[in-house]
């Protein structure tokens, strides 16, 4: 393991120097058994690596403005009225959907209530009872991040 270990190593050296040094050859060699090693010394098994140069230099900083695309004339807006009405609509339906969650929300917490009160005679131990109750509480707390994610929505519309 030690003289794989340190092949390994050598080779991870013989990467990191290449660039530093003149531009050399790499290549991949793998053996019989399926192993993987770099070398720049070609043997048997060998194939060289198209390696492209590290650039040192920075990267020219990218100009921070915007540019912003004109709007084609031909393109399709929507009236004031019409966005309006489908977020009205939009909130209508968040609306609908907090409401059947929270329904949902109360059902699985009277669910878990119910199950909490069970005690079976194979539940002696008390992590069985507890893995018992998990998919309940589970799904309680499904509903929950549910109705948060529905009211983060409906705090977004405009």
């Amino acid at each position: 393991m030690q003289p794989i270990r340190h092949l390994w190593l050598a080779s991870l050296y013989l990467l990191a120097v290449t660039p530093a040094l003149a531009q050399a050859d790499v290549y991949k060699c793998v053996d019989a058994q399926g192993h993987v090693t770099y070398s720049n010394v070609t043997s048997k098994g060998c194939t060289k690596l198209s390696l492209d140069p590290v650039s040192t230099v920075p990267a020219t900083p990218v100009n921070k403005g915007v540019v912003k695309t004109p709007t084609p004339g031909d393109f399709p807006r929507v009236s004031s009225e019409d966005q309006k009405g489908r977020d009205n609509d939009r909130r209508a339906i968040l609306e609908e959907e907090l409401d059947r969650e929270q329904k949902n929300l109360e059902e699985a917490k009277r669910e878990l209530a119910e199950q909490e009160g069970v005690r079976l005679g194979g539940e002696r131990n008390y992590q069985r009872v507890l893995d018992r109750l998990e998919p309940y509480k589970n799904k309680v707390e499904q509903h929950q991040r549910n109705i948060d994610a529905i009211q983060k929505d409906i705090a977004n519309l405009k």
